[in-house]
């Protein structure tokens, strides 16, 4: 069994959550439930699950209040965290940037069952705490925007800044990140989703197997089709249908 918690203020919410685990993953053994920051902390010190399934607003705080307090008080966390939400794009936004595993409300099933199974699968549980400080860090310099993303690998979690990034190029259905210091690194991912992700923060989409930091850009020389040199010298090709629109671009930096 699956030892879990339940933290969130809406007691009808916690029974549909309960519920649901019941139904559709039966090996998770819920320890106990909680409303609030102050009541949630101490369910978790006492219980030490598995997993906690953690809201993001309570009456009296956050879930972010929790992790802060427990952060503070042990250095740690040694619980997989799975936040629960209804809306709040900037959390979200933030979740993605830190590899967290979240839930939206109302919870479907079968993302329900795909987070499960992915912390069935982790043997490893040390690079849970850098995702929750970087979290965390993000949490907290809202108006700065964000500065380092989680990279989740096949050997573990990776935190990179995200101004080392110099482009992303689509393999199959992987990401393959090139960064300032020739490091490449594999993430199976599609670009697509780094698109919606890094699009706020200086990248564009030039092709369809190519998104870049505008930061990096050297050159975008328009003859052969047209292309961009990149700050590692590298030439990438920029499709047609992109080319006016990596114009306006350019022309606003």
């Amino acid at each position: 069994m699956i030892t879990a918690v339940l933290i969130d203020d809406d007691h009808n919410l916690r029974n549909g959550m309960r519920a649901m685990l019941a139904l559709y993953a039966p090996e998770i053994n819920i320890l106990g439930e909680a409303d609030s920051v102050k009541t949630g902390t101490k369910l978790i010190e006492e219980n030490n699950p598995k997993i906690v399934f953690l809201d993001i607003m309570m009456n009296d705080g956050s879930g972010f209040d929790i992790l802060e307090r427990l952060n503070k008080k042990y250095g740690k966390i040694s619980s997989h965290i799975v936040f629960v939400t209804a809306h709040e794009k900037f959390a979200i936004r933030a979740f993605r940037f830190s590899a967290l595993d979240f839930l939206l409300k109302p919870i479907d099933p079968e993302e329900l069952q795909s987070v499960i199974r992915k912390i069935k699968n982790i043997t490893d549980n040390s690079s849970e705490n850098k995702t929750i400080e970087l979290l965390l860090e993000n949490i907290s310099k809202k108006a700065d925007g964000f500065k380092k993303i989680a990279l989740s690998t096949s050997d573990g979690i990776h935190l990179f800044e995200i101004k080392d990034i110099i482009r992303c190029e689509s393999v199959d259905n992987y990401t393959k990140f090139h960064f300032k210091n020739h490091k490449t690194v594999l993430i199976s991912k599609t670009l697509k989703e780094y698109e919606e992700l890094l699009s706020d923060q200086g990248f564009e989409r030039i092709h369809q197997s190519h998104l870049i930091n505008l930061n990096e850009l050297k050159s975008y020389i328009k003859k052969d089709g047209g292309f961009v040199i990149m700050s590692d010298n590298i030439q990438v090709p920029v499709s047609q249908r992109k080319k006016e629109r990596l114009q306006e671009v350019i022309g606003r930096l």
